[in-house]
């Protein structure tokens, strides 16, 4: 159906509320690629069998992730005029009960995590809308903002995760996508947007925290007979996954936010660039874009305003070093992914030396919200430098590991006791690892940091994409280090010596350390490397590779000096 108005918008989204809340039962099965990996595709086979077997009137459908990957497979139920009950840890065995109570009207209340009333699925980013009263099958289950593990969390970006088909684009209007979209192009000018999401302060979710508001207006104000978008979903990091997850489970969220951003800089053609290896990533966007061009939110004459954009999906080769924004124009123009030295900077000669604005999936998919419900609604969530919400992928030595969304301000160590559990087996929290590879360990000590950009570099650390590694008491720093330094040795481009030489000197010097035989000058030799690399490589990704080694010297030097003066590890790691 081609949407020429709000009118065709309400139909599009009556039909989406009717998907979501049919006149039967609706069994939902998480299916993004963390869940798969759990068994959730033989669960979703399982439960369709079964459904047939038992003449169950209800439809089986794949959603994204819950978040709640410690509890992976997840089903949830929705039953007409009841609450939508999530169940935890389902396997195919379970699947012939489960079946049989939903067909009976009832619930297995000993799988039930939580249940979220019917109304609540239809706020966006909000959930606190229950009915008076519980009946009485239903008592004893919490509500979904009494779980420790959503508690404290605020569902910004991850709004419809897990909760829309994610290869149905009127459910996603049902939830309001593509309201943003036609009010942006039927009512603000260009630079109506630009100033909205400045004054929400609204920062590029990777890197440095760059404010979107700036590079967008800098590229607006380019020179240039054309222009670009770039939707940045090379997602490099070793064991995170929190864009490949927003991809799987709302893409027409990335996609809305990308169209925005072209029509506030006046770009008529954008590429959503997606590392190799993403294929259920790939697969969904492409429908989504699919369904988005012919419904008339891409091609020409959007929504009847005059405004033309369309839209190519780029899947790279995979490099780690294509997360930086020169190494990914250089992959989408059809090199090898390697830096170019900076200005000029991407806004004003970007791809094929046109201006071209890059953001990542996080970034974008926090812009239709923005439009909707203004900057002031979204400055107020969040610190006074770093606002809105942060999306990390909590892994490792950590009870309940998952993909949490937060309001940026909130300490680490609420987001790993009170979201997180704290630390299994009753061991002791150690430190945890942020900003990827090239980010820096946190101690114990610091666990009351708020979690911002400012206070994160200080700390040595950063945001980048949002990884949140826990670590306990087990931990060796030393092997943490090497290993860090293993994976981005075998990432570098090669293109400069500092990193191409210096990080694997850095490497061969720590692991001397680890075999115990490293000497006294060794960490001044390191400190010494680690000064000069930071001041040579062409980009941030070599800049940044020492960084955690120079935290973990600066928080656990006495570590370093085990190994090195009584041939010991403290941790038991390093055997040799």
């Amino acid at each position: 159906m081609k949407v020429t108005g709000r009118k065709d918008l309400e139909k599009l989204k009556d039909k989406g509320t009717a998907s979501l809340f049919p006149d039967r039962v609706r069994i939902m099965v998480g299916m993004a690629t963390c869940c798969i990996v759990k068994g959730a595709d033989k669960v979703m086979s399982a439960i369709a069998e079964e459904v047939k077997r038992q003449g169950v009137k209800a439809s089986v459908v794949p959603v994204g992730c819950t978040g709640l990957c410690y509890k992976e497979p997840t089903v949830e139920v929705v039953q007409p005029g009841k609450p939508k009950i999530t169940y935890g840890d389902i396997t195919p065995d379970k699947v012939p009960q489960l079946i049989e109570a939903i067909a009976k009207g009832m619930v297995k209340k000993e799988w039930a995590l939580y249940q979220t009333e019917r109304e609540e699925q239809l706020l966006q980013g909000g959930y606190h809308a229950y009915a008076r009263g519980t009946p009485k099958e239903l008592k004893g289950i919490p509500k979904h903002s009494d779980v420790p593990f959503f508690r404290k969390q605020r569902r910004v970006i991850l709004r419809n995760s897990g909760c829309i088909n994610p290869e149905k684009i009127e459910e996603y209007i049902a939830r309001g996508g593509y309201s943003s979209l036609l009010k942006t192009v039927t009512q603000m000018k260009p630079k109506e947007v630009i100033d909205e999401v400045t004054k929400a302060g609204l920062r590029g979710r990777s890197g440095g925290g760059f404010p979107a508001g700036i590079k967008w207006l800098s590229c607006s104000k380019a020179e240039g007979d054309g222009k670009y978008v770039i939707c940045n979903v090379s997602e490099g990091d070793p064991g995170i996954g929190m864009h490949k997850s927003l991809l799987e489970s709302d893409p027409h969220s990335i996609l809305e936010g990308l169209i925005i951003a072209a029509y506030a800089i006046g770009a008529k053609e954008g590429y959503i660039y997606i590392s190799s290896g993403y294929k259920l990533g790939v697969q969904r966007m492409e429908k989504a874009v699919k369904d988005a061009r012919a419904c008339g939110f891409l091609g020409r004459n959007i929504l009847h305003s005059g405004f033309d954009f369309s839209v190519k999906v780029k899947e790279g080769g995979g490099a780690y070093v294509c997360g930086e924004e020169t190494a990914l124009i250089k992959s989408i123009e059809g090199d090898w992914g390697e830096p170019r030295q900076r200005p000029p900077f991407p806004a004003v000669s970007g791809l094929w030396g046109k201006p071209t604005v890059i953001n990542n999936v996080e970034t974008l998919a926090n812009v239709p919200v923005i439009m909707t419900k203004g900057a002031k609604w979204f400055s107020s969530i969040g610190s006074q430098k770093s606002k809105g919400t942060k999306v990390f992928s909590l892994i490792g030595e950590v009870n309940r590991v998952g993909l949490v969304e937060v309001p940026l301000g909130i300490t680490l160590k609420e987001i790993i006791y009170d979201i997180g559990g704290g630390i299994p087996r009753g061991k002791t929290f150690k430190a945890v690892q942020m900003g990827g590879p090239s980010g820096g360990c946190i101690p114990k000590r610091l666990s009351n940091l708020p979690v911002d950009y400012e206070t994160l570099a200080q700390a040595g650390s950063a945001m980048s994409s949002g990884g949140l590694i826990v670590m306990d008491e087990k931990t060796c720093m030393v092997d943490v280090v090497n290993y860090f330094l293993t994976f981005l040795e075998g990432e570098s481009c090669g293109k400069c010596t500092p990193c191409r030489v210096g990080v694997r000197r850095m490497r061969e010097v720590l692991t001397d350390i680890s075999r115990g035989k490293g000497k006294k000058e060794d960490l001044e030799l390191l400190e010494k490397m680690a000064g000069l690399i930071k001041e040579g490589a062409i980009c941030n990704l070599g800049k940044t590779a020492p960084n955690p080694f120079l935290s973990t010297l600066k928080y656990f030097k006495d570590e370093y000096l085990a190994h090195i003066q009584k041939k010991k590890c403290p941790a038991g790691v390093c055997t040799s």
